[in-house]
């Protein structure tokens, strides 16, 4: 028989406003309008403050540890914009820029990191998931969440981010494969930074871009700019509006780079050159569009000035929130894990104690408790 070609393909790179301020005013005309614009712009400028603060927070003592942001904005906060208020937002921890859009107050960022679980009650109407530190697992919950929607007939559909390095993770595979064999509307994102923690992009995918790993499972894949906002927008348009009317899931690689250290118990010193992270700070998001808007007369100096002196009370706002939350109450354990609390745990709530219980109950001091008939066996 003879030798067929059975499957050939070709994946695009989107670039619309590059480094050297150059605009592709084909694909960017009305994109993004001004006003939308300036308000994207101070999203990513109070996202990069409170890194900065985030930072001293954590090397002062009174935080955990922290991943800074700076670098990666653009891509989650494309998505936001481009994403409907209940479409469900699945991220990681590089996506604070996005929860921001979506309306998640600073403080909740902030109580996550400080260990306070009440920062991972993301509010409800911004249908955001609590950050996910495990590497992948995200990306499950995603397809789940697109899938349970499909399921109910509504339109909202799932985005989910993640790392270069998760795409070496089963979970990984696992979310990819059920979305696009069931037809589940998610939008894959893999922000490639260049490194999992000190692991290269080469050693994690031999191939020559991580969006071919989504030819695989039978997806349309693409990969754009992620320091640019004006691509990341254009691709997710068009994604969001594939897994809308079509149902079908896609990926998106945004190319970009942490200019920080991978969290604060990282030193990118070890594993990375300088001249590096040189060159990336030249594609710095915020740099990029601060640029872009001043030239076109959206952005002066005056109003920088303005913006920055706004974001510092903020983020100091935002910190003394958090800092200055009242202690949780012991029952919010109990509360907080089911619609309708079982009687056994109603018992561990309101007595504290777990001794005892399948024994004689009812012994133990302090208990006040109606418990359920016995029933026959």
């Amino acid at each position: 028989m003879p030798i067929k070609t059975v499957h050939t393909t070709a994946i695009e790179h989107v670039s619309i406003l590059d480094a050297d301020g150059r605009f592709d005013e084909k694909l960017g005309a009305g994109l993004v309008p001004d006003a939308d614009l300036v308000k994207l712009y101070e999203h990513m400028c109070a996202c990069r403050h409170l890194d900065e603060v985030a930072f001293k927070l954590q090397r002062s003592g009174r935080m955990g540890t922290y991943p800074q942001n700076m670098g990666q904005e653009a891509a989650s906060l494309g998505a936001s914009y481009v994403l409907n208020k209940d479409d469900w937002l699945v991220t990681c921890y590089r996506e604070n820029c996005g929860l921001f859009w979506r309306g998640v107050p600073m403080e909740s960022i902030l109580l996550h990191w400080m260990g306070d679980e009440r920062g991972n009650a993301m509010p409800r109407p911004h249908h955001a998931t609590p950050i996910a530190v495990p590497i992948g697992t995200q990306m499950l919950h995603a397809t789940g969440l697109a899938w349970a929607a499909k399921y109910r007939g509504e339109k909202r559909i799932a985005a989910t981010f993640f790392g270069d390095g998760a795409t070496s993770e089963g979970d990984f595979h696992e979310a990819m494969n059920f979305a696009a064999n069931l037809d589940i509307p998610v939008v894959f994102c893999c922000q490639n930074n260049g490194w999992a923690i000190s692991v290269p992009g080469k050693i994690q995918c031999s191939a020559p871009t991580v969006a071919q790993r989504a030819v695989a499972y039978g997806m349309d894949t693409i990969q754009c700019d992620g320091n640019d906002l004006f691509a990341v927008v254009h691709c997710f348009r068009k994604a969001v509006h594939q897994a809308r009317t079509t149902g079908r899931p896609s990926f998106i690689e945004a190319v970009t780079y942490r200019l920080g250290d991978h969290t604060t118990a990282d030193d990118a010193r070890r594993y990375r050159d300088q001249a590096e992270v040189d060159a990336w700070r030249k594609r710095d998001p915020i740099i990029r569009l601060r640029t872009f808007m001043t030239a076109r007369k959206l952005w002066d100096d005056a109003k920088e000035q303005a913006l920055q002196e706004r974001v510092e009370r903020e983020v100091a706002a935002a910190v003394e929130r958090a800092e200055t939350i009242a202690a949780p109450a012991r029952t919010e354990f109990f509360d907080s894990m089911y619609a309708e609390l079982p009687a056994d745990l109603v018992l561990q709530r309101d007595t504290m104690q777990t001794h005892g219980i399948g024994q004689d109950p009812s012994q133990i001091e302090g208990a006040v408790i109606e418990l359920p008939a016995k029933q026959g066996h």
